[in-house]
């Protein structure tokens, strides 16, 4: 199907048979799944139409007019753009079939068990194992920086399964059931007074091998292609002008003229110009994800948003001067989503320091960047050849 008249058809036909004032929002998602309209990209059968990804815009667009329920997508952000992706290229059908629906939906939280407190930047170091036992695998190790593990029925693992190998052979992908014995998730407080994050210790967790994601040892491929979408869906989001952090600077700029002075005002024009050129390079990424598979042009948008969220809280924080040093509410929480522009000036400012960090530290991005998308030489790695359990530690 690659016709705009036919897609807002079908979603008129699911309008009409589930109108949304009179349909249980759960019912209404389910339905919106089974009528192939969740994601018309994927497959028939799998919440999609097989359909060119543009047209979802379509599909949105007429739902969004009839008032109808979203799947609250920053909630299940890990979900949408990083386990649905992954399952779709490297999940057998029974996988695709019992976890994407769901997913969609908003039934199951998602979380990630990637970075250990020995493997973050270099996460081919991870020393999480799983010793097959059987049918299943037996998992002993820690995660850490995991966003909503609290909540999170489903995590997307990897493993280490073969020692012997160098570091970025011998890793497995699982799917992890997060209510399974031996999993014990533990609140990180951050600068920002909230739990947002957690350290996750695995204690002989038993994982099915029916579970795992492609093939045995080839864990580091299938975490690729996670971590190609994280940075797209990170710093590749869809917003409206004036969208994201630069929104409530620009406000507050045309509210309070008493705040207004020469200097800020140089930065606040270059900060937006910045902004949109940003967002507009995200709806060029997006067009080019019609054709496949995110690249390393993603890493590039990541980079772009963190230093931005940086600069533009700076901005907006000097702008207000005493009152951009006031704090709402230190209070310990564990939020159930990640909002990087929530609440005041002085959260915006806090929580944008890890927006560096999360999904692939800059300094990181910039090696991928240097090497995969302007092609200079990669630097040296004295350790690509030799075993994981022979590194030093």
């Amino acid at each position: 199907m690659t016709d705009a008249a036919e897609v807002r058809a079908l979603t008129q036909e699911l309008l009409a048979a589930h109108p949304p004032a009179t349909t249980d929002r759960t019912d209404f998602l389910r339905a919106r799944f089974d009528a192939g309209l969740a994601w018309v990209h994927y497959p028939a059968g799998l919440g999609g139409l097989g359909a060119p990804r543009s047209l979802q815009a379509v599909v949105d667009a007429e739902l969004a007019a009839a008032g109808a329920p979203d799947n609250d997508p920053r909630r299940i952000g890990i979900g949408l753009g990083m386990a649905a992706p992954t399952i779709l290229r490297f999940g057998t059908d029974e996988q695709k079939q019992s976890l994407l629906r769901p997913l969609w939906v908003g039934e199951e939280v998602w979380c990630q068990l990637f970075s250990e407190p020995g493997a973050g930047s270099d996460l081919a170091a991870l020393g999480t194992r799983a010793v097959r036992d059987g049918d299943d695998w037996v998992v002993d190790g820690q995660k850490v920086w995991t966003s909503s593990a609290h909540v999170a029925r489903w995590a997307i693992l990897i493993a280490r399964t073969d020692p012997g190998l160098p570091k970025h052979q011998g890793i497995t992908y699982f799917v992890c059931d997060m209510t399974d014995p031996g999993v014990e998730v533990r609140p990180l407080r951050q600068i920002t007074g909230e739990a947002e994050f957690n350290e996750v210790f695995l204690t002989g967790v038993r994982i099915p091998d029916s579970r795992r994601l492609g093939p045995v040892g080839e864990g580091w491929k299938v975490a690729q292609t996670t971590l190609m979408n994280e940075r797209v869906s990170i710093g590749g989001s869809r917003i409206p002008r004036e969208g994201g952090m630069i929104g409530p600077v620009a406000r507050t700029w045309r509210e309070r003229p008493e705040l207004r002075t020469h200097d800020l005002h140089q930065r606040l024009l270059d900060l937006w110009v910045e902004a949109e050129v940003a967002r507009l390079a995200g709806e060029r990424l997006r067009q080019q994800l019609v054709a496949g598979q995110p690249g390393p042009e993603g890493s590039g948008m990541k980079l772009a948003f963190a230093r931005l969220n940086q600069e533009i809280s700076g901005l907006e924080v000097e702008l207000r001067g005493e009152e951009g040093l006031l704090y709402d509410d230190w209070t310990m929480r564990r939020p159930e989503l990640v909002d990087f522009t929530g609440r005041d000036a002085g959260y915006r400012y806090l929580r944008s320091k890890g927006n560096s960090i999360e999904g692939g530290t800059s300094e990181v991005l910039l090696n991928i960047v240097a090497e995969r998308v302007l092609g200079l030489p990669s630097e040296p790695r004295s350790d690509k050849d030799i075993a994981w359990k022979d590194l030093a530690r």
